[in-house]
Parts: structure tokens; sequence; C-alpha cells
């Protein structure tokens, strides 16, 4: 139990200080920092803490009990995400109108035993919070949701839950008391506290009107998740793997150590295992299969099988729609279906439920087709699938061969690259005996994919992250630069023109900016986010490209020569964050 503790809240800590908390920070701010009902009272010392207890009570009871309670009312299991953004939308309006916000603050009179008005409507603000708020899943959220969903709610999951809580608000706080430090301090903002709480009101509409049209999801999107790290070393070490196995009765995997050296090729891994080498074709066993499926999206009525899918390359990939972990993914999931599905690949979202309000089949489709979803989506509300395959990440996938074998397997983002390469060595070579293929050297040697080798352009990434494909001059990170490209851009690389922005995941236009890129494939797609018109030239022909909102994949090129060099006129404020090729 001792360990559940200390997982949950260490856990708790680092969610925190997450870019998931971007959506519910403004409101945490302005909220600790007004003052009295009449504007004239000072701030009460006390009113952060009751703002973030009220936030994380809600969010502990829906989070655990949420579900099961609307199940058991016949209630929609989206209803209290949507009663906590009408509350919160409601209480800006009140700070705004003070005569709206006195009838709504009515109510709490009757609990003036525990302490004056405005600290019952501050608690009742941060449980709004509560219920409006997503962090970001790693394992011990994943275990948490797990036990709500299946109804085996035991004192360790009590305690694991609890704990999160408290380690959530721990920073949480500190920016809250941060914000009414700051408040007191600054002498126009004692003096104007009348202006202070409508600004306040304006915060909390903004932030409700965000929230309700996924707004907040495509600023976290273009945060970079600068926790994950410390989120692995907590949550996904022996102790905690155990620990938290413990409250959903599953086996946790042996693990390996990622340093350890390659497996023998004759050697059947577990996905653990497997993970640890996700760079190279490995035995990770059998695929379980699909169970539990209550629903398909994007099969035309039809129910898929990996049993029926014998023959082609799968990628099983689980996720669900409000991680922004699992967001940044999808372009590069919905590339490879594009490039590679007529060649016999087939992906599969497996979407497993965070939240209730993530139970609704319609909210999936709809955020599904929103994020340019169009592969088979299969609805695992039931974990089924997810405890199958011992689940602990959103997103996590395994790449299974044509025999139905599992040959890689990787937790969280990144990895693209041995991702694809890995599906292009699969679909060239025919099924055979996963032993005899099992290493990354193995593999190579006995099926060369010389289309990839020799022809195909690999994905260009443009954030200096992983940028190895400038040519001319090399990019600087986070500063606005006027760039020239050279006159001849060599085979596979691209280079900057005009002004432009690089950071580690993008570079943004600014004034006059183009790029000129030297591909060598059938067909070119970019992943591009903003708004604006850009302009491709190639060969002479010219296209236009709408790019709006998040980024996502466009097609770029799909037919011409295979050997050419595309000119993009890039306007001010459209970012390019990579270049795939089929």
């Amino acid at each position: 139990m001792f360990t559940l503790v200390v997982i949950g809240i260490l856990s708790g800590i680092v969610t925190g200080l997450s870019p998931c908390i971007l959506p519910v920070l403004p409101a945490v701010l302005a909220t600790s920092a007004i003052g009295g009902p009449d504007g004239a009272a000072p701030a009460d010392r006390r009113r952060p803490f009751v703002v973030i207890a009220g936030l994380i009570t809600s969010f502990a009871l829906t989070t655990l009990l949420g579900a099961t309670i609307l199940t058991a009312l016949g209630l929609p299991e989206d209803l209290l995400r949507t009663v906590g953004i009408v509350a919160l939308l409601a209480v800006g309006i009140g700070l705004l109108i003070p005569a709206v916000g006195h009838l709504l603050e009515r109510p709490f009179a009757r609990f003036s035993r525990v302490g004056p008005r405005r600290g019952a409507s501050a608690f009742w603000f941060g449980a709004t919070f509560g219920l409006a708020f997503v962090p970001c899943a790693g394992p011990v959220l994943a275990t948490i949701t797990v036990v709500a969903a299946t109804n085996d709610i035991r004192a360790g999951a009590v305690v694991l839950t609890l704990s999160f809580c408290i380690g959530v608000a721990i920073p949480l706080l500190g920016f809250a008391l941060a914000g009414q430090q700051m408040s007191e301090r600054i002498r126009s903002v004692r003096s104007r506290m009348p202006l202070v709480r409508r600004i306040a009101g304006a915060v909390l509409v903004a932030t409700a009107v965000a929230v309700w049209f996924g707004v907040t999801d495509q600023v976290q999107r273009l945060v970079p998740s600068y926790v994950a790290a410390a989120q692995d070393r907590i949550e996904d070490n022996e102790a905690a793997r155990t620990a938290l196995a413990g409250l959903t009765e599953s086996t946790p995997a042996p693990a390996a150590s990622p340093t350890s050296a390659t497996p023998a090729p004759s050697a059947t891994l577990t996905f653990d295992q497997c993970a640890a080498h996700s760079d190279q074709l490995a035995d990770c066993g059998r695929a379980p299969e699909l169970t539990g499926i209550s629903t398909w999206l994007n099969t035309d009525g039809d129910t898929l099988s990996l049993a029926g899918l014998r023959g082609k390359v799968v990628l099983v990939d689980f996720w669900t729609y409000s991680c922004i972990n699992c967001q940044r993914t999808l372009p590069h999931l919905t590339a490879w279906d594009a490039k590679y599905r007529a060649d016999g690949l087939t992906i599969i979202g497996v979407h497993a439920p965070e939240f209730a309000f993530e139970r609704v089949v319609g909210n999936v489709a709809d955020q599904a087709a929103a994020l340019g979803v169009r592969y088979p989506v299969a609805i695992d509300n039931d974990f089924a699938t997810w405890k199958a395959y011992h689940q602990r990440f959103w997103p996590a996938h395994y790449l299974i061969d044509q025999t139905g074998v599992v040959r890689q397997v990787h937790y969280g983002e990144e990895a693209y690259e041995d991702t694809e390469r890995l599906i292009r060595q699969l679909l060239a070579q025919p099924p055979s005996d996963p032993a005899t293929t099992t290493s990354a050297s193995a593999t190579l040697a006995t099926a060369p994919d010389a289309d990839v080798a020799t022809v195909r352009t690999p994905e260009i990434y443009l954030g200096t992250a992983r940028a190895a494909a400038y040519a001319g001059q090399a990019p600087t990170t986070d500063t606005a630069m006027a760039y020239t490209a050279p006159t001849n851009v060599p085979a596979d690389s691209v280079a900057l023109d005009g002004e432009w922005t690089v950071d580690d995941e993008r570079a943004t236009a600014g004034n006059r900016a183009s790029l000129r890129l030297h591909y060598r494939a059938h067909r070119v797609y970019a992943v591009l986010g903003g708004h604006g018109e850009v302009s491709a030239e190639n060969g002479g022909e010219r296209s236009t490209i709408t790019v709006s909102g998040a980024p996502t994949l466009y097609p770029v090129r799909t037919s011409g020569a295979d050997d050419g060099v595309l000119r993009l006129d890039v306007p001010a404020g459209v970012s390019v964050y990579t270049f795939t090729f089929g």
C-alpha cells in the first residue's frame, strides 16, 4: 500500500506540472485571485486551498464513480463533463455580471457553518474545474480507469486515486497561491477588484468555450510533453508495474532493460522486452485476438478479427480521443494508413476510454472524424482487449506480421521512423517464421527493402529535435531568421527560404517564406498546422492546399515524376512539421 501512495503522489505531481493542466490553469489562477463578492473585500487567504480541494474532490469522484453512477441512473455518460463546462460558463457569467453572481451564490448561504459564502462558492468553482479536467494518462491513471470501468473498486484503488489527486493538487496549489500573492502585491489590482472579477469571469467563459470546442486540445498538441521521461521513471519501473498490476488482477510481464544486449534471434520475448528493443523486428509471441469489442467504426458495418486479417500486416494502436499524447501520434498513423493500406497494411485503433464521456460511441465517431482517423476503430469500453494485451499506456501499438505474430511493441510517442521502417520491412518480405528474422541484423540481411533504401525518400522532420535532412543554412532554434535556399537541393533534402522560426517540432513561416524539397517517391504528404493557403509548385504544375486548424496530414503531390523538386510558398503563421512519402 505504501508503494501505491508514493507512486500516486509522485505521478500526480508530474501530471500537475505537465501541459495537461493548461486548460484549467487560467481558471485556477483567476478564481484564486479574486476578492469578496462585492469586489471590495480582500482575497480570502484560504481561497486557493478551497478551490483546489473542490477540483480534486470532483475529479476523484467522477473518475472512480462517475461512469458507474451515470450508467445505474440511465443517464448519458458524457453528462458530467457537459455539466462541468456549463457550470464553468455560468460561473464566468456570474463574475462578469454581479447580479447574476449574487443569484448563483445564494444557494451557498446554507453552508455558512463551514465558512463565509465565498469559501463555499470557491469550492464550487473548483468542483466545476474538476468535472472538465482531463489530465494526460500514464499507467497510474490507466489503472484507476480500468478499475473504475470494471466496477472492481477496492481499497488499493481508492488509495491510489486519492494519492494521485493529492499529487496533482500540490503544483496546482502552488500556482493558485502565486496568483493570489501577485494580485495582492500589485496595488493597481487591489484597487480595481471589481474589474479583476470581471476579467476572471471573462477567463472562465473563454475557458469553457475553448474546452467545448476542443481549442485547448489544439494548444496542448503544440506543447511538447516535457515530463514524459519523469513519468516513465516513476510509473513504469518494476515496483510500480507489480503494484499497479495487483489492482487489475493482471500479471505484469517481466521488463528488460533498454540497455541490455540484443535478444537472441530464437527467443520469444515478452511485450515489455520487445518494447525495450522497439527499433527492430522480434518474436513477441502470438497476438491476442481482439475481444469484447462493442462497436466498429470505419468498417462499413463489418466486424474485424486478427484471424480474418491473416496475410496482412496489422498495427493495433491503443488510444483514447482526449489523450493529447495519442493525438500527437495520429498524423503519423493516418499517413501510414494512406501510404501503405493498398500494399497490405491494416491499422486498427482500439479505443479504450480514459473518461466516462469517451465511452459514448457518437463522441468517438465525431472526434475520430475531426482528427482525420479513417482506418478501423474498435470500441473497447469494457477493456477486454486492453487486458488481453496487458496494456498500461495510452498510446501504445503492436505491429503484427502476416502470420499473426507480434513483431514490434512501442509505448508512448516518438520512434516513428523505426516503426515505419519496420512496416516496410514486413510488407516487403513474405510470411515466414519470425524466429529466423528476429534481430534487426538478421531481418535486414534476409529481407532487404531496396525500394526504401534506394528510391523512396525517408520521412523528413523540420523540427530541430529530429532534423537531419536540411540543405543550405542549418536552422537556428526558436529564433526568427531569414534563410536563403541553395540553387541546387540534394536528393532527400529540404531547404528553407525567407523568414522562418524553427523549434523542436516544426518550422513556422514568417514573411515571404517558402521551402524547396527534393524528393524521390510516388506521393508526397505533409503535416501542416495553422490557417492559410499553401501554394505548391512541382515541375511547372501548381496547386493550392487549404490549411485549417490543428496539425494534420495533407496530400501535397499524388502523381507525376518520381524524382523532383517541390516548392511550397507558405503564408505567415502556418507550420510545417514533417514530410512523408509513398
